[in-house]
C-alpha cells in the first residue's frame, strides 16, 4: 500500500515547471490519493455498470419530422433562439492527433488550406450572417492543445464570443498505486477525459455569464466531428421536448465502438461499451451515440453529480501505466435525457468523425459537401 506521506514526497519532488503546470490546470491532489489508494489496495474497478440492461424501445428514439408544421415550428423555434443570442456551441479540443503523428488535431487541414478550427470559425461567421448575432464558440482545450490553439486563434479569441478554457490535469500511476515517473524524473500527464468540460466551463465563467444574459441551451461536440453544427430544427427539438438535455445518435455501422443508449434498470442512458458486463449484447442496440449533446444552459451550470473515475491502462515507454478519466455522456445517467435520430450521411450528416490521415482521406468528400451547405466554405 502506498502510504499518503510516500505519495505526497513524490509529488514535491516533481520539477518546478511540472508543479506549476499542474496548479495552473486544476490537479486534483485529493482525487489524485483516493485514485492511488484504490490502485493500491487491489479494489476492483468501477468500470463494469451495476443493473438489469435491456435494449431502448422504438419509443425511445426520437426523429424529426421531414417537413410539414411540426417542422417548420421547430425550425422557427430554433431560428428566434439563435437570433437572440440563446445558443452557445462547445467544440471539444483538448485531443492530440496521437494517430496522425502526435499533433494539435484543431489545425490539421480538414480540407485544403482549411484546418478543423478554421471551419469551425467560419461556421459561426456563417451563423451570424443568418441571424445577425454570432452564437458563442468556446474551446475546450487542454495542457497539450491550450497554447497552440490560443495562438491560432489570436485576435478573435476575446473571451465572450470566441473562448477557449481547458480542461484539468492528472498524472498516471504505476499498477502498484504509486506515480509513474520516467527515467529523466518527470511523471506522464493527461487529460481526465471530456467529462472535466461541466466543471471546467463553469471554472471559465463563460458559462454563468451567458446564463445571466438569457443563454439558454449549449451544444456539444467534438472537434474533428463537423457535421455536429448548430441547427435550428435540432435546437427547436430539444427546446420543444422540455428535458436538460438531447443525446444525437445515429443508425451503428458495422464496427461502430463506443456510447450506445441502455436502459440501466429501466433508466435510459449512454454507456460506453467497455462499461457493459457480458451478459448484455451491444449489438442489441441499433443506434450509436455520436458524442453531440444539446444542454440546458442553466442546468448545466448547476450541475453536482457524482461522477465515476474509469480505469484505463495505457502503455509509457514500453510499460503499464494506469490512468482515470470520466466521460461527459455519464450525465444521462442523472438527467432527464431525450435521444434523437440524426443522418449520418449526405449533406445533412450530422456524424463526420476523424480518427487518423487515412479516415480523413475517405470522408473529405463528405466534409466538403457538409461544410458547402452550411457555409463553411
Amino acid at each position: 500500500m502506498v502510504s499518503s506521506s510516500r505519495l505526497d514526497a513524490q509529488l514535491a519532488a516533481l520539477p518546478a515547471d511540472v508543479r506549476s503546470t499542474l496548479e495552473r490546470h486544476g490537479f486534483d491532489r485529493a482525487r489524485f490519493h483516493a485514485l492511488s489508494a484504490r490502485v493500491a489496495s487491489g479494489a476492483p474497478d468501477e468500470n463494469t455498470v451495476r443493473g438489469v440492461l435491456s435494449a431502448p424501445e422504438p419509443a425511445d428514439i426520437g426523429k424529426l419530422p421531414e417537413s410539414g408544421a411540426e417542422r417548420a415550428q421547430l425550425e422557427q423555434v430554433g431560428r428566434e433562439a439563435l437570433s437572440r443570442g440563446q445558443v452557445a456551441l462547445v467544440v471539444l479540443a483538448g485531443g492530440m492527433a496521437t494517430r496522425m503523428g502526435g499533433v494539435v488535431k484543431a489545425l490539421v487541414e480538414a480540407l485544403p488550406g482549411k484546418t478543423f478550427l478554421d471551419l469551425r470559425l467560419r461556421e459561426i461567421d456563417s451563423l451570424e450572417r443568418t441571424y445577425g448575432v454570432a452564437p458563442p464558440l468556446w474551446l475546450m482545450t487542454s495542457h497539450s492543445t491550450d497554447e497552440p490553439i490560443r495562438r491560432a486563434l489570436g485576435a478573435r479569441l476575446d473571451g465572450e464570443r470566441i473562448g477557449a478554457f481547458s480542461q484539468f490535469l492528472s498524472l498516471r500511476l504505476t499498477p502498484q498505486g504509486e506515480l509513474f515517473v520516467d527515467a529523466s524524473g518527470r511523471p506522464s500527464e493527461h487529460a481526465p477525459g471530456h467529462g472535466d468540460l461541466p466543471d471546467a466551463l463553469k471554472k471559465s465563467g463563460l458559462l454563468g455569464r451567458f446564463v445571466e444574459r438569457g443563454g439558454r441551451v449549449v451544444m456539444v461536440t467534438n472537434l474533428d466531428n463537423l457535421g455536429g453544427t448548430l441547427d435550428p430544427a435540432i435546437i427547436g427539438w430539444h427546446l420543444a421536448h422540455g428535458q436538460p438535455v438531447t443525446s444525437e445518435v445515429v443508425e451503428k455501422n458495422p464496427g461502430d465502438r463506443g456510447g450506445i443508449p441502455v436502459r440501466v434498470d429501466g433508466s435510459l442512458c449512454v454507456l460506453e461499451e467497455f462499461r457493459i458486463p457480458s451478459s448484455f449484447d451491444p449489438a442489441s442496440v441499433r443506434v450509436f451515440n455520436t458524442n453531440g449533446f444539446h444542454f440546458d444552459a442553466r442546468t448545466l451550470a448547476e450541475l453536482d453529480i457524482p461522477w465515476t473515475y474509469f480505469r484505463v491502462t495505457k502503455k509509457v515507454d514500453g510499460q503499464s501505466v494506469i490512468q482515470f478519466e470520466r466521460l461527459v455522456n455519464e450525465v444521462t445517467s442523472f438527467l432527464p435525457s431525450r435521444y434523437l435520430l440524426v443522418p449520418r450521411s449526405g449533406a445533412g450528416a450530422r456524424f463526420l468523425p476523424v480518427k487518423d490521415h487515412e479516415e480523413l482521406a475517405q470522408r473529405r468528400g463528405e466534409i466538403e459537401l457538409v461544410a458547402r451547405s452550411r457555409g463553411m466554405l
